[in-house]
């Protein structure tokens, strides 16, 4: 007697059932394993609390800076004066060792607000000169007290060690009084 090899009307018999059944069972379980994985690699709430950092410049008069905080690290927030503008494009750009000029380390338009990371680019002090009664060294800006890097008005190095300017991260205006950094 042989066994009936018919295949049914749908298309789709027994053997074929059970194997797309246990195909769907296996990724269905793969993916409740997979997912708590990659989920878990997400940043988590204060990571992404301190990935932005969010400031009201309008209180800074000309001439003044506040420190605040950025990824752990200290953010000088400067209003140049005048006169600190003046000094700053005085400066020719190619006599310096990191050449640049202020209208590049600044936003168009909000030339007087210099935004830089507190960090020596020497070996990662934090000079001073952002608050008053500082030291801000020979150009007026900021001194790195541990080897002697002097930083003009605009945050470029003019003296000392350090290899490169201070760096001025990414940040951009939402408002004319309000930036937000990262």
């Amino acid at each position: 007697m042989m066994a009936d090899t018919t295949v049914p009307a749908d298309g789709v018999d027994r053997r074929d059932f059970i194997n797309i059944a246990a195909v769907s069972a296996a990724g269905v379980g793969g993916l409740a394993v997979v997912f708590p994985l990659i989920s878990q690699m997400a940043p988590s709430a204060d990571v992404l609390a301190e990935s932005t950092t969010e400031l009201d410049v309008s209180a800074i008069e000309p001439g003044q800076s506040i420190k605040a905080v950025f990824r752990k690290q200290p953010l000088f927030v400067k209003r140049l004066a005048p006169q600190e503008i003046a000094a700053a494009n005085a400066v020719d750009a190619s006599s310096l060792r990191d050449p640049q000029t202020l209208a590049e380390r600044t936003k168009e338009g909000h030339g007087d607000i210099l935004v830089t990371m507190g960090v020596c680019t020497h070996l990662g002090c934090v000079p001073l000169g952002a608050v008053e009664g500082e030291n801000k060294g020979e150009f007026d800006g900021y001194f790195c007290p541990c080897h002697g890097s002097h930083y003009d008005t605009a945050g470029r190095i003019r003296k000392g060690p350090a290899p490169t300017n201070l760096e001025v991260p990414d940040y951009e205006f939402t408002s004319d009084t309000t930036i937000t950094v990262g």
